[in-house]
């Protein structure tokens, strides 16, 4: 079954994570598998991924 990036794991697919870093004070980047993450322990919804 093919399901559209957009669905993967609920998470924002971005070209610039510049901005999306600010959105709340506890989110952070991190680099896994060589991509670029931001993520936010409190509050799962403000993740996102580079690409």
């Amino acid at each position: 079954m093919f399901l559209p990036s957009s669905w993967t794991l609920g998470m924002k697919i971005v070209n610039s994570l510049k901005t999306l870093k600010k959105r709340d004070k506890g989110c952070r980047i991190v680099r896994r598998k060589g991509r670029v993450y931001v993520i936010n322990k409190a509050n799962p919804r403000y993740k996102a991924r580079q690409g």
